[in-house]
């Protein structure tokens, strides 16, 4: 197999995966929002009306960490972040694309001592047996997806430093090409 063959099949299970990705990600966001909605908006009703749904209270922060750390990972993908926009727009390309190098990779070291860091927070909560109040679960079932959340992040970053590597465009995130567009002098 010749060179190129490689990169075009590299770059096509890295577009496959980056849409596996996608779709799993924004599922997860879209259901656990929706699913969050109707649970608040019911619990509403069924207090105004009945009795307040005993487990719902804990159902909501089950899918508010969830929604939040698989959104961390999300965010990075499509640049989504928090980010100095206009700082960065306003430099010329080569000097903003040396920033996000320096951003993406200390971003990328903060995701992974983040996620070492929750990783043993689970399993210390796994260790210690917590269960949830209401549901009865075991704690750590919970927990699991925050290291996996901020690993992704983390992976997220270290694809961000790699396209900077590869290509002569600044790139946010592996999957957002930066905005800045330089000025045409028409005279």
């Amino acid at each position: 197999m010749s060179n190129d063959q490689t990169e075009k099949k590299t770059r096509s299970i890295g577009r496959v995966f980056s849409l596996v990705l996608d779709w799993f990600e924004v599922g997860i966001l879209s259901t656990s929002t929706a699913l969050l909605a109707v649970l608040l908006i019911a619990n509403v009703i069924a207090r105004t009306f009945f009795q307040a749904i005993y487990f719902a209270e804990e159902v909501s922060e089950f899918l508010i960490i969830f929604t939040t750390f698989v959104g961390v990972s999300y965010a990075a993908r499509k640049a989504r972040h928090i980010r100095m926009g206009a700082f960065l727009d306003s430099m010329p390309p080569k000097m903003e694309k040396v920033f996000i190098y320096i951003i993406s990779a200390v971003s990328a070291v903060v995701m992974f001592m983040m996620a070492y860091h929750s990783w043993d927070y689970m399993t210390t909560a796994r260790a210690m047996n917590q269960t949830t109040q209401a549901l009865r679960l075991p704690y750590w079932i919970v927990l699991i997806i925050v290291p996996i959340g901020f690993f992704s992040a983390g992976i997220q970053y270290v694809r961000t430093v790699w396209k900077n590597i590869k290509e002569d465009d600044v790139w946010q995130s592996p999957e957002q090409q930066s905005e800045y567009e330089d000025e045409v002098d028409e005279s």
